[in-house]
């Protein structure tokens, strides 16, 4: 039974631990999706050689792009610490201390998830029509994405060993010092994961940033695509971007380290001891209601002004129907194909934490840094000269939001493979079991709470995906964010409203989804 130092993250003798049994197949099939999720990469690259060095330069080296570069870097700088420092103060207080209505506000922290990061700025500019620039887009970027920080937190310390605060407490650290010596190490998968996710997001996000005027690499290349359809000046923005993902990655990488995660044994079996508030109860309280006031009271409230200033005229039956049901055909099987596809990656990045498998992970995250306009045209340009039957099918679309989501499934699996320990699967083989028994019945099932939860932000993400279903989609496909999109567009807000509380009641569900997944997981 490995020692408590090593259940809170340290490796094991020599800094690794006994790798699992030969399993080829996921190998390949890793490797299968790790080129498949290079193709828009490849696409980036061909354009630049086909550019040529002097032109590619040019464009490069230009006072836009950095400019660009500034505004991208300025934004992650602020949003990402203040967005650790609010998940990790509201993943405690609703999962360790004696907050009032605890279980309630653990589900609310998730809920802003269910609110398209475009509705927010749809909300708050309707609300504030002078706000844009910097400081706009970090407020909104920070309400829209913290939730991505707060779920693997708060999962995390439901599942940890409370055994290794008490040998701490009886040492005589304070507190403060044993949340900051014991808790916060074992946090590290959970903090550079959901980092990772809300990095990402704000490298591609497009529809937030437009709203309030802020300019990024993806606004620019959109613009790029759409008014001058410059291929070359948009595909060396999108270059651009790549370098700051892989910065990103290395990052990422660095900081998670090669601790191992998982037990073997039950360690201790109780649910830790809530600290009592006190007379912090009521300042303590104010934290959340005045996030949740701002991440949902804000655009429920702005939905609502205009539905009722729309009246029924707003609500057209025929035409929300169809774009509701396409909207969960395509998220109901993106998410599944998604999670699927990246089941193998996650896995032996778990299994087999070597410096090949870190390329091929880091490769698989690559994409979805790009915006989905650079995802798409790379489908467009493939299937337009290789595969034209392809062109705008189910099929074609269904592939992009493979590549473009497959991050978010693979950071949730990842961390259910990491508790899931591998003498399991080592005992079910040496019992004649073979590999892909032994994942089914064991590894999957241990996962399958992540696996859920993956699916479901997957979900959550196609349905609020606008650019690469815009250029992908078949014919007449109309979904409820191209729809909101377009109304909104006109600056007809009445009218974008409807589409707008689907977008938020068919999210809803998924986000209670995620936070029962993530509770089942630690058993509570």
């Amino acid at each position: 039974m490995p020692s408590s130092v090593e259940q809170a993250g340290v490796p094991a003798a020599g800094g690794r631990f006994a790798g699992p049994f030969r399993f080829p197949g996921m190998t390949a099939a890793a490797a299968l999706v790790t080129l498949l999720a290079l193709l828009p990469l490849g696409f980036v690259i061909w354009t630049a050689w086909q550019t040529g060095w002097q032109t590619a330069a040019a464009l490069v080296f230009r006072p836009r792009v950095g400019e660009l570069l500034a505004n991208t870097l300025l934004l992650i700088a602020f949003t990402l610490p203040i967005a650790i420092v609010l998940a990790v103060a509201l993943a405690w207080l609703t999962e360790r201390s004696d907050l009032p209505g605890g279980r309630v506000l653990s589900w609310l922290c998730v809920a802003p998830l269910a609110v398209p990061a475009f509705v927010h700025s749809y909300a708050w500019v309707s609300v504030v029509p002078g706000m844009h620039g910097l400081g706009a887009g970090v407020l909104i970027s920070v309400l829209a994405y913290f939730p991505l920080l707060y779920l693997p937190l708060a999962a995390t310390l439901r599942r940890l060993d409370p055994g290794l605060e008490d040998a701490a407490a009886s040492l005589g650290h304070p507190p403060v010092r044993v949340f900051l010596r014991v808790v916060l190490p074992q946090l590290r998968l959970a903090l550079c994961g959901g980092g990772l996710l809300v990095g990402l997001h704000l490298l591609g996000e497009y529809g937030l940033y437009v709203l309030v005027r802020f300019d990024t690499f993806t606004t620019a290349i959109v613009e790029q695509f759409q008014s001058t359809f410059n291929g070359a000046a948009a595909n060396m923005l999108a270059g651009v971007l790549v370098v700051c993902c892989l910065g990103l990655l290395g990052l990422e990488a660095l900081l998670r380290g090669d601790a191992r995660y998982a037990r073997v044994g039950s360690g201790a079996a109780r649910v830790p001891a809530r600290v009592r508030l006190g007379s912090l109860t009521l300042p303590c309280l104010a934290l959340p209601a005045v996030v949740l006031a701002l991440a949902l009271g804000v655009p429920l409230l702005t939905i609502g002004r205009w539905l009722i200033a729309g009246g029924t005229a707003v609500w057209k039956p025929d035409e929300i129907a169809a774009a509701l049901g396409q909207t969960l055909l395509l998220a109901l099987a993106g998410g599944l194909l998604t999670t699927l596809a990246a089941l193998p990656m996650a896995w032996i990045s778990v299994r087999r934490p070597a410096a090949a498998t870190r390329i091929m992970e880091g490769s698989n995250y690559v994409v979805g840094s790009l915006p989905g306009v650079v995802v798409a045209l790379a489908l467009v340009t493939v299937t337009v000269r290789l595969l034209l039957p392809l062109y705008q099918t189910l099929f074609t679309i269904l592939v992009a939001y493979v590549l473009m989501f497959l991050p978010r499934a693979m950071i949730s699996l990842r961390a259910s493979i990491a508790q899931a320990p591998v003498e399991l699967e080592q005992a079910a083989n040496s019992l004649g079991r073979s590999p892909l028994r032994a994942l089914w019945s064991i590894t999957l099932r241990l996962s399958a709470p992540g696996a859920a939860a993956g699916a479901a932000l997957v979900a959550l993400g196609i349905m609020n995906e606008l650019t690469a279903t815009q250029m992908l989609a078949p014919n007449g496909t109309r979904t409820l964010a191209m729809v909101f999109w377009a109304r909104s567009g006109e600056i007809d807000y009445a009218a974008a409203a409807p589409y707008a509380f689907l977008l938020v009641a068919i999210s809803l569900p998924l986000t209670w989804l995620l936070h029962r997944q993530s509770r089942r997981m630690a058993g509570r």
